[in-house]
């Protein structure tokens, strides 16, 4: 089988999803299938000689030769949204020119990053179809439910003119997808309510890769010493975005409330609020604000935490789980999150047994909530890391890919046109 692998970002960049691609991409070659990549050259986060490495570079074989990575010449991304909304565009019309050359496609493969990924997949399996006579068919990935998530990034307002033209894409791409995977089974009732097919809805949950995430004793952690972190205190840690969706801000509020109690917090973070939380942090002797760390760290990190923050605005939780969750849990760290009551991450933590929830952009619920996991201070049993590796392993997840897409290919039933 050969899949079309539509991509805005790849390595070197690295985006919440990349460590999610690579894994589902190696389990198409151990499959059996070849899939091609067709992205731009790096352009977030690299330095300029990194790009010119990658511009004068042939196709990249991975996975033996059954994954090809195919960069193409594009500006590199800056912060401007306008900008960047550009330069998505731009990309589209560069992987439609190239994509329509690719014949012997059987399937095409994208997610919802950026949104217009689907309506441009949509558009050159339409293409592929007529110029190959065959029927080419479509996967999608949804990351993300838009324009929900502009309405929760407050990037757009609902009934705006944005939100309506983001309906008119999502409407266009759902309609014309073969199969769309969502992460949560919160996105599959947001999808059933817009009149999908259930039976064109597969939930298959992002995951932790339990084989290189696992539990570190406080005695082994390095990141103690290298950063100068209290061990007789209630370690609460949060690791991630700052950005608008978060609402990082709610820790520094509930940190001056519990400025008397022996609970110190340790962020670890990047993204455009990163400058504003560092200095607002200052005033704050109970909190260290650090940069994001390697991936190969996540285990040090998500052990450090007597519990593990999750935060988010009011109204973003019911849009998604955050896929951090099965990191912290497979790390044996209770979770305590200021978060969406009504959420997947709510019923998560009821069936992992680990953790509280209480509604967000409330410090004063989230500091009674850190007081209790601090006066029971029982980190839980190695049921919650068995309850991730039989739910939501890297093993179980990339499977339910590989048979969502030979169940899509195999399928007789044309999307609706």
């Amino acid at each position: 089988m050969k899949i079309l692998n539509l991509s805005a970002y790849f390595l070197p960049e690295r985006v919440s999803c990349t460590d999610l691609d690579l894994s589902v991409l190696q389990g198409f070659a151990n499959a059996g299938f070849t899939t091609k990549v067709l992205t731009p050259v790096p352009g977030r986060g690299v330095d300029e000689e990194t790009r010119k490495q990658y511009q004068n570079a042939p196709d990249e074989l991975r996975d033996g030769g059954k994954t090809i990575v195919h960069r193409f010449r594009l500006m590199k991304e800056g912060k401007n949204p306008l900008f960047r909304a550009l330069r998505y565009l731009l990309s589209n019309l560069r992987q439609y020119r190239l994509g329509k050359k690719e014949t012997e496609t059987d399937l095409i493969f994208a997610n919802s990053t950026p949104p217009t990924q689907g309506f441009l997949s949509a558009k050159l399996k339409k293409k592929l179809c007529k110029k190959t006579g065959r029927e080419v068919k479509f996967l999608y990935e949804l990351q993300d439910v838009f324009p929900d998530s502009l309405v929760n990034a407050g990037l757009a307002k609902e009934g705006g003119l944005l939100w309506k033209i983001g309906l008119k894409i999502e409407d266009y791409t759902y309609r014309r997808a073969d199969q769309i995977i969502v992460i949560s089974e919160g996105f599959k009732k947001n999808l059933l309510t817009k009149g999908v097919p259930e039976e064109k809805i597969t939930v298959i949950s992002n995951w932790a890769d339990t084989a290189s995430v696992a539990p570190v004793e406080k005695e082994e952690n390095r990141l103690y010493d290298e950063f100068d972190l209290p061990r007789d205190k209630f370690l609460a840690v949060y690791a991630g975005n700052f950005g608008e969706t978060q609402g990082v801000e709610i820790i520094l509020e509930t940190a001056e409330i519990l400025s008397d109690k022996p609970i110190f917090f340790v962020l670890f973070g990047g993204g455009a609020k990163y400058e504003k939380i560092c200095k607002e942090a200052e005033a704050l002797s109970n909190v260290r604000v650090l940069p994001l760390l390697p991936k190969e760290r996540i285990s040090e990190v998500y052990s450090l935490g007597d519990v593990g923050f999750i935060t988010c605005k009011k109204g973003v939780g019911k849009a998604g789980l955050p896929s951090k969750v099965w990191n912290i849990l497979a790390c044996n760290t209770p979770i305590v999150a200021s978060f969406d009551i009504e959420s997947d991450l709510a019923d998560t933590l009821r069936a992992a047994g680990c953790g509280q929830i209480v509604e967000p952009e409330n410090p004063q619920a989230l500091a009674s909530a850190l007081l209790l996991a601090m006066e029971k201070n029982e980190k839980p049993t190695c049921s919650t890391r068995e309850f991730v590796k039989a739910t939501v392993s890297k093993e179980i997840c990339v499977g339910k890919y590989v048979d969502t897409v030979r169940k899509t290919a195999c399928s007789g039933k044309k999307a609706i046109d």
